[in-house]
């Protein structure tokens, strides 16, 4: 007999391999890379902390480029939804558009394409936004701002207003350059972004859940 005396046939559960863990991709600039913090105070590696806590099965992949726009985005995030597929995308761009000075408009566009992709792969999507410097203009900087919430409404996106909010206000918890949180402030962040996240979280719990298996 193959297999020796006593040997017992695998059942189908004992055979087959364990079920890949969602992933949550970050696609972001210097704030979601951690810039100026050591990477395991970052609130990206933060995040995938609070999902185990949570007792949720995902798995966070930080794809987050200091410097990176939303051009840059474009380019490298079809070859990122080949490699993991991700359950959910969170999309923290923008930043560093507004700060070069380019056009709202132009930023939007990049923002809806960026979504789209992610949503065309399967993907949940969660837009977080920025506020520029009060330097660039009340002007410019209140239609840079509106971006995020227009992006997110005509996407069908979740969306996170200000992933600074109640941090950039408080030098104290900015790095000397202003424009970059402190290790201390980045529990705050992840604060900011995951009561908008943890929905999509429990929604794509299970492996190889997409929007077309959604309940």
């Amino acid at each position: 007999m193959i297999g020796g005396v006593g040997a017992r046939a695998e059942t189908p559960e004992e055979s087959a391999p364990a079920p890949a863990a969602p992933v949550v991709l970050v696609l972001g600039d210097s704030l979601s890379a951690g810039y100026g913090v050591p990477l395991a105070q970052g609130w990206v590696s933060l995040l995938q902390q609070r999902i185990r806590d949570a007792g949720l099965p995902q798995r966070v992949v930080n794809a987050s480029i200091s410097g990176e726009t939303t051009a840059g985005g474009l380019t490298r995030l079809p070859k990122l939804l080949r490699e993991y597929a991700p359950a959910v995308v969170i999309i923290e761009l923008g930043a560093n558009d507004g700060l070069r000075g380019f056009a709202p408009a132009r930023i939007e566009r990049a923002l809806v394409q960026l979504a789209e992709a992610a949503q065309a792969a399967g993907s949940r999507v969660l837009l977080v936004g920025v506020r520029l410097p009060p330097n660039y203009g009340a002007a410019y900087a209140e239609r840079f701002q509106r971006v995020f919430p227009d992006v997110a409404e005509r996407v069908g996106a979740a969306l996170v207003p200000r992933l600074l909010d109640g941090v950039a206000e408080d030098r104290a918890q900015m790095q000397p350059d202003g424009l970059h949180p402190l290790a201390s402030a980045q529990p705050r962040l992840l604060d900011n972004v995951w009561g908008a996240l943890l929905p999509l979280l429990r929604e794509t719990a299970a492996p190889g859940a997409g929007p077309s298996s959604a309940p």
